[in-house]
C-alpha cells in the first residue's frame, strides 16, 4: 500500500490496567499524571486533520474541558443514534461507523484521529481500519471502568514503531500488520 492515502491514528491514554474511563466515563484519574510536563500531545494534534468520535465521548469532553472545544479549527465527526445534522463544532453522523469511515479513506494524505474507544474503535477494528495505535499508559490502576478493547473475535497483528518515557506516561506506538 502506498504511505500517500488517509491513515486513521488512534491516540490515547489508558490506566495500567487497560480503562480509558471510569464507569461513569470520568478521567479524574487521569488528569494531573502528566502534570505540567510536555507528553506529545501538540505534536501529535498539528498531524491531525480530521476527528471522530462518538457521543459519550463528545459528552463527556463538554462536560470535562471547561471553555473552548478542544478541537476547534478541525474538522470533527460525531456518531450520534440520537442527534442529527451540525453545530459550530461538529456534524453528527447517523451513518453506519465502518461505512461512513470508508467514505473518508477517499481523502487522500489525510490523517483521522479515532478519539475515545469501545464503540466507534471497535467496528473500525473488525475491518482492521485503524492504522496506527499511540498508547500513553499512565501510571495508575483503577480497578474497573471502560476497557479501551471491548472484547471480540477479530484479531488484529500489530508491529512496534516505538516506546517513548513521556515524563510519566509510557507511550507505544504500533501500526497495523496488513497481510501482503
Amino acid at each position: 500500500m502506498s504511505d500517500v492515502r488517509t491513515k486513521l491514528v488512534f491516540y490515547g491514554a489508558v490506566s495500567v490496567d487497560g480503562y480509558i474511563a471510569r464507569n461513569n466515563h470520568s478521567l479524574d484519574w487521569l488528569l494531573g499524571t502528566e502534570g505540567e510536563e510536555e507528553i506529545g500531545y501538540e505534536d501529535f494534534y498539528a498531524t491531525i486533520d480530521i476527528i471522530l468520535m462518538g457521543r459519550k465521548t463528545y459528552d463527556q469532553i463538554l462536560n470535562d474541558v471547561p471553555g473552548e472545544f478542544p478541537y476547534k479549527g478541525k474538522q470533527c465527526y460525531v456518531f450520534s443514534r440520537t442527534i442529527t445534522g451540525s453545530n459550530n463544532l461538529v456534524d453528527f453522523i447517523n451513518e453506519d461507523i465502518v461505512e461512513f469511515t470508508k467514505s473518508l479513506e477517499k481523502l487522500s494524505e489525510k490523517r483521522i484521529w479515532v478519539v475515545g474507544g469501545g464503540e466507534v474503535l471497535y467496528p473500525l477494528l473488525q475491518e482492521e481500519l485503524i492504522d496506527e495505535f499511540i498508547i500513553q499508559i499512565a501510571p495508575s490502576v483503577i480497578g474497573r471502568g471502560i476497557p479501551l478493547f471491548i472484547p471480540g473475535e477479530q484479531e488484529n497483528q500489530l508491529k512496534l514503531l516505538n516506546v517513548k518515557r513521556n515524563k510519566q506516561l509510557a507511550e507505544l506506538h504500533y501500526e497495523l500488520k496488513r497481510d501482503i
